[in-house]
């Protein structure tokens, strides 16, 4: 037990729900003891020699002495390997059904044993077991050693792959790791898990981990995604580079899962095209309506309807923005979902209808956990569906949280997931317009780390879409099933609208979904730094929507802290202000006027960028690149800009350098190569290179890439902010844009800028006039 599960247990043992949670983790503890299979002798065994080989389309089966390897090149270029017969389904990752296999891809004889070559990898399998995939030119990217597995009587068998990249590589991903986002030497588990406490950088695992790792190398990127739901753990080891000498020591990782299939996919490319390649796959991120893009206001502790009406007259009264209000748990009759406390908020239609007037849509919490109550109507209807999670001996499962004993809807189950979709009718009834699903990693509270984690008991029974199985193969895809289950009723019930939700909890493929915040990060300047590696690191996992609690989630910032968490926020997807119920007000004239006018400025430049988010909001729709991307986006091959994670690129048209240390009033700043304009002084830096920017607290330092075309907000609707191109060269931005809600079909439109004649012009693609009024910045540092 380290010591944060001790000081959150005994925090915990003294608290209301101390002596439940003791009985929760001792039923939890029993129920396992009884129901798991101990694990008795185990056999290791690895591929042996390889006999036959036979072609199939897309590639082909190679048969060793004890297994046999199944490679498979889809069309789009990802490559699937599966292990003792693993086929690419049935999966929770993949979107629909799995991609035709690519028929020009053939399993021919090589000198080591067998290769197949696709359009954009080339897969060598070696006569012992070992797999090599190379680029088209012959680079290797990755190259894995023969597995090993342990098989049990009776038992799953659990296995271990190790795998060797290039000296140079990097690795990024693996879900949302606090520590990243570039990942460090060092072991880290695929378990998704609530900490029950605020978190830092040093903090692992969290809410939403993937088994999804993005490398990045000098000959090229790839990322390699093993599909299983197990628990597991990913070990990174760097390589040691030699300096050419030809002494460079391999980096690589070590893959374990204690149980389900060895089975993975493998896509290589520039960076945008590994996430398309990868989206294709797993699915499209969810386009989410236009007002999720605003400003949102949360607070666990509102109480009451007549608070909710004070903040946002505050927000009114001020002339700053808000597009949604959250209500937590407390708007819960006795924290039960899909209730309404009817003293606190008597008439919540009618909040929301007055809230909808003045432009800010309502949004409600939504917990998995249902309380353990005869006579409650969705325990009652839950009960009569069979919905609830059961143990071996067919008993249901039962758990601790906020409403106090309670029970679990079983989300692979889809009639399960179809009874719970209905329950979001009584939520639109009431006049909320998004969902925020908490607590579903699943979180059951317990004591001691030895008396099992916050969660059901491993051995609890779940359908998984009728072929059966437990709480150790159903555990990481809970959050990603009970989004699914939201999304798809939302889809029925409100047709002409977009579904808006997001998840504390996922896996692979959420994005399809929606996406998702950083749960209870720590207030501190660590926690900002954490709030930043979350996004972009689930942003290269194929989650482009996300973002933190601004100020954290537990604690009073400081007005300094919290106007720096206002700043990068407003430049991140999902831009929200929350906070636990004694962790203080949230609302920016609380921090006093200096940091309240700062806020003012921060919220006026997310208004002002709104059209070019939403722009990409749709480009990430239809390709799966992120909002939020590394300076290496476009130079993989800089290693220098491979190790910033303190700044990023919004889009391709801006760099962002939010200040993440105390006191700071410059910036340092890593360039990628071109001409920079900073966007508040106009003045021109050329990349690559490192530069010192002014960083004063009503500031965060923004660099605009020169040629951009830039949509923005004008009075009258829609202008393009052009930055001039440098002497002899062009730039180009697009606008993509629609009603803010429903299905219609969106308008695109391409923009080229260009110097002619001494002057700077702008051009629409297919069209004489350019349609939208423009602003030329940059002039007065181009001497022509």
């Amino acid at each position: 037990m380290d010591r944060r599960d001790l000081v959150r247990s005994l925090r915990l043992v003294g608290s209301r729900n101390g002596w439940p949670a003791v009985r929760a983790a001792w039923r939890r503890r029993r129920i396992d003891a009884r129901d798991l299979p101990a694990r008795g002798a185990e056999r290791a065994r690895v591929p042996g020699a390889a006999y036959s080989a036979e072609p199939l389309p897309g590639g082909g089966v190679v048969r060793f002495a004890q297994s046999s390897l199944r490679v498979r090149v889809a069309v789009g270029g990802a490559v699937f390997c599966g292990w003792d017969g693993a086929a690419p389904e049935p999966s929770y990752a993949l979107a629909g059904e799995c991609p035709e296999a690519d028929t020009r891809a053939v399993l021919e004889p090589d000198k080591d044993g067998w290769r197949v070559v696709s359009e954009r990898i080339t897969v060598v399998v070696f006569r012992h077991g070992a797999v090599e995939f190379r680029t088209p030119g012959g680079v290797p990217l990755r190259r894995e050693l023969p597995p090993r597995w342990w098989d049990g009587s009776g038992r799953v068998s659990r296995w271990v792959q190790r795998a060797r990249t290039p000296a140079d590589a990097v690795v990024f991903g693996l879900g949302g790791r606090a520590s990243g986002p570039r990942l460090a030497t060092g072991a880290y588990r695929l378990w998704n898990t609530d900490p029950c406490a605020p978190f830092g950088p040093g903090d692992d695992p969290l809410y939403i981990t993937m088994p999804v790792q993005f490398v990045v190398a000098d000959g090229g990127c790839h990322l390699v995604f093993h599909d299983n739901t197990w628990d597991g753990w990913v070990c990174l080891r760097d390589g040691e580079e030699g300096a050419g000498s030809g002494h460079d020591q391999p980096g690589g990782c070590e893959v374990r899962f204690e149980g389900g299939p060895l089975r993975y996919w493998v896509m290589a490319g520039s960076p945008g095209r590994v996430l398309g390649t990868w989206t294709a796959l797993t699915g499209r991120p969810a386009l989410p309506p236009r007002w999720a893009l605003g400003y949102q206001h949360a607070r666990w502790g509102f109480g009451s309807a007549q608070e909710v009406r004070r903040v946002a007259a505050g927000y009114r009264e001020r002339g700053m923005p808000v597009s949604a209000l959250h209500l937590d748990i407390d708007h819960f009759d006795g924290h039960r979902v899909f209730t309404v406390d009817r003293e606190a908020f008597p008439e919540l239609p009618l909040l929301a209808e007055e809230l909808r007037e003045d432009g800010i849509q309502l949004v409600s919490i939504v917990d998995p956990a249902v309380k353990a109550e005869p006579g409650s109507a969705v325990y009652d209807s839950g009960t009569a569906a069979d919905a609830f999670v059961r143990d071996a001996l067919g008993q249901v499962v039962r758990g601790l949280v906020w409403p106090g004993e309670t029970v679990f809807p079983d989300f692979t189950e889809p009639r399960v997931r179809r009874w719970w979709g209905g329950l979001y009718a009584e939520r639109l009834e009431q006049g909320f317009a998004g969902f925020w699903h908490d607590m579903n990693e699943p979180t059951s509270f317990t004591v001691f780390a030895r008396y099992g984690e916050s969660t059901l008991p491993d051995s609890a029974r779940h359908g998984m879409e009728g072929r059966g199985g437990d709480h150790r193969e159903a555990h990481n895809v809970y959050g990603l099933a009970m989004a699914r289950a939201g999304y798809e009723a939302l889809r029925e019930l409100r047709p002409d609208r977009r579904p808006f939700l997001f998840s504390r909890s996922g896996w692979a493929g959420m994005q399809r979904y929606g996406g998702t915040w950083s749960g209870d990060v720590a207030t501190g300047w660590p926690g900002l730094r954490a709030s930043l590696a979350l996004v972009l690191g689930l942003g290269l996992c194929g989650v482009p929507y996300s973002g933190p609690d601004v100020g954290g989630f537990h604690a009073m910032p400081s007005p300094e802290l919290y106007v720096r968490w206002w700043q990068l926020s407003a430049y991140l997807p999902f831009f929200r202000t929350h906070s636990a119920i004694e962790g203080g007000r949230r609302e920016p004239w609380e921090f006093g006027p200096q940091a309240e006018e700062c806020v003012r400025v921060a919220l006026a430049e997310r208004v002002r960028l709104l059209p070019y988010l939403y722009t990409l909001a749709h480009l990430a729709q239809r390709t799966g690149a992120p909002y939020v991307r590394p300076l290496w986006w476009h130079d993989p091959e800089d290693r220098r800009l491979r190790a910033c994670g303190d700044a990023f690129l919004l889009g391709d048209a801006l760099l962002v350098a939010p200040v993440v240390e105390q006191g700071a009033t410059t910036r340092t700043v890593r360039l990628p190569p071109g001409r920079w304009y900073d966007a508040a002084t106009g003045a021109v830096h050329r990349g690559p290179g490192q530069v010192l920017l002014a960083a004063p607290l009503d500031r965060t330092p923004v660099l605009v890439r020169a040629g951009a075309v830039l949509p923005v907000a004008v009075e009258d609707g829609i202008g393009l902010e052009v930055w001039a191109p440098a002497a002899g060269q062009s730039g180009e931005g697009v606008l993509i844009s629609d009603e803010g809600d429903g299905w219609d079909q969106p308008r695109v439109e391409r923009f080229a800028s260009r110097w002619r004649d001494g002057a700077v012009v702008v051009e629409r693609e297919g069209a004489d006039e350019v349609g939208h009024p423009v602003r030329v910045r940059g002039l007065a540092h181009n001497p022509s």
